[in-house]
């Protein structure tokens, strides 16, 4: 099998070490070049061709967003992973429009890494949990938060039961054996929370799970 080729975009040459002690130690990747900043990293793209750039976002004279940018445009064909310590999300929203196909946290452990590498390798999309969990909280304060609970709407705990059933991915004729109730009833719990809570869609569900600290409990 063919390792994947990766070339580093790092400013710190003692981070680019340990990248490539991590990476190489892998047997199906290899690193095949290393650049201090964001010109190089477009300059050696160009005359590598690497499967995926292990890209930072603060580099000098070129910094990650611009050049992943750029190499996009170059070489559309390329896996831009986004290595960087910013966990705010005017960093993810700018780079997912810049074209990245994931996005690590340096403080995320090794492992983390070599699973993001693969994700992104196989045709997906990356996000590092720290940052999806950060974004859906922060995208809850902004709707769930301001819309239903703000007005005073409090679910009965049947409603908050079957929410919580629904975030964690049971079908309601499950829920409706876990309750005790029937399908139907299951399904006016689901109708009256959401219409309290002014949501609508899964994703507000899940956020509204993270606030209640739901899925911590799993």
């Amino acid at each position: 099998m063919n390792k994947i080729r990766i070339l580093l975009a790092e400013d710190h040459q003692t981070v680019r070490e340990g990248l490539r002690m991590i990476i190489d130690s892998q047997e199906f990747m290899t690193v095949i070049g290393e650049a201090g900043n964001g010109r190089e990293a477009i300059k050696l793209a160009q005359e590598l061709s690497p499967d995926l750039v292990l890209m930072d976002i603060s580099m000098p004279e070129l910094n990650g967003l611009v050049a992943t940018a750029k190499l996009k445009r170059i070489l559309p064909d390329s896996k831009i992973l986004t290595l960087t310590r910013h966990t705010d999300d005017a960093y993810l929203q700018e780079l997912l429009q810049a074209g990245v196909n994931g996005y690590v946290l340096k403080q995320s452990p090794s492992s983390e890494l070599i699973h993001a590498i693969k994700v992104v390798m196989s045709g997906e999309s990356y996000l590092d949990p720290k940052i999806t969990e950060k974004v859906l909280i922060g995208y809850a304060k902004k709707t769930i938060k301001l819309k239903g609970e703000m007005r005073g709407e409090k679910l009965t705990e049947r409603e908050s039961e079957t929410l919580r059933h629904i975030s964690l991915g049971y079908c309601n004729r499950e829920i409706a054996e876990k309750l005790d109730i029937s399908i139907k009833t299951v399904e006016a719990h689901k109708a009256n929370a959401l219409k309290k809570l002014n949501i609508n869609s899964r994703r507000e569900i899940m956020s509204y799970a993270i606030l209640q600290g739901w899925m911590q409990e799993t």
